[in-house]
C-alpha cells in the first residue's frame, strides 16, 4: 500500500473516531437530560464524520482518475471505510434516541406542571 493511500486511511479513522467519542458524549448528556450539550456534541460529531468521508472521497476520486495507477488492496483502507460508515450509523442512530428522550423529557415536564 502506497504511502498516501495509508495516510488517508489513518485521516479517515481517526476523524470518524472522534465523531464516535463526540457521539458518546452526546448520548451520556441526554442521559443527564442536557440536551444543550448533546446538541453541540452531535455537531461536533458531524463535523468529523463529514471531514473522514471527504477524505475517502477524494481517495475514491483518485483512484478513477486517469493520470494515477490503481491502488493494492488496504486492509488498511478496508478497515477506515468500516469504521467511517460504523460509526456513520452510530450518529443516525444516537440523533433519533437524542429526539426521542427529548420528546419523553418534555412531556414529563408538562405532567409535572399539571
Amino acid at each position: 500500500m502506497d504511502d498516501i493511500l495509508s495516510e488517508q486511511a489513518m485521516k479517515i479513522i481517526l476523524f470518524a473516531g472522534d465523531a464516535r467519542v463526540n457521539c458518546k458524549n452526546a448520548l451520556v448528556a441526554t442521559e443527564k437530560n442536557d440536551f444543550e450539550t448533546a446538541a453541540e456534541e452531535m455537531k461536533v460529531a458531524k463535523t468529523n464524520i463529514t471531514e473522514a468521508h471527504k477524505i475517502q472521497t477524494q481517495a475514491i476520486q483518485s483512484e478513477m482518475g486517469e493520470e494515477t495507477k490503481q491502488h493494492e488492496h488496504s486492509l488498511l483502507f478496508t478497515h477506515a471505510q468500516d469504521t467511517l460508515m460504523t460509526i456513520y450509523s452510530e450518529i443516525n442512530m444516537a440523533n433519533h434516541l437524542i429526539k426521542i428522550a427529548k420528546q419523553l423529557n418534555d412531556r414529563l415536564t408538562i405532567l409535572e406542571k399539571n
